[in-house]
């Protein structure tokens, strides 16, 4: 399962990210990953969710992303979410190729049933349309 928070930069996508996995992480049968630019959201986490800075594993593209998930995923078969915050950025994804990201993000889910919540900086109606259906937060 995909879902996105989307709204412009500044209208608080972070805080319904944090506070959604703060909250989750109590119910959780499996293991919780969160995916920034930076770890400055580090003590607003739940000890029990990893944080992880992309940027420190020099990823560039958004294939070298799409990697970077994949052995995320393959090293941890007890990972049951990846929130990804700002998806933009991390994904190295512009609006040439969300699209492309957002379908293989589909087949992920799919394949190894990780679901995945996404902050966008895009109003949602600016996103591609194999993405619309996936916003449950639009700010």
């Amino acid at each position: 399962m995909i879902q996105i928070i989307a709204g412009e930069k500044g209208k608080g996508k972070t805080k319904i990210l944090l506070d959604k996995v703060n909250a989750e992480v109590l119910e959780a049968k499996g293991n919780l990953v969160y995916l920034d630019k930076s770890t400055k959201h580090m003590y607003e986490l739940n000890n029990k969710v990893r944080l992880i800075n992309v940027r420190d594993y020099c990823v560039e593209e958004p294939e070298e992303f799409l990697g970077f998930l994949c052995g995320l995923i393959s090293q941890d078969h007890d990972l049951e979410k990846i929130y990804l915050d700002s998806f933009l950025k991390i994904a190295c994804t512009d609006d040439s190729d969300i699209e492309a990201v957002i379908a293989k993000l589909e087949t992920i889910t799919s394949k190894f049933e990780v679901d995945f919540v996404i902050s966008v900086s895009k109003n949602a109606d600016e996103l591609p349309e194999n993405a619309k259906k996936y916003v449950v937060v639009s700010l």
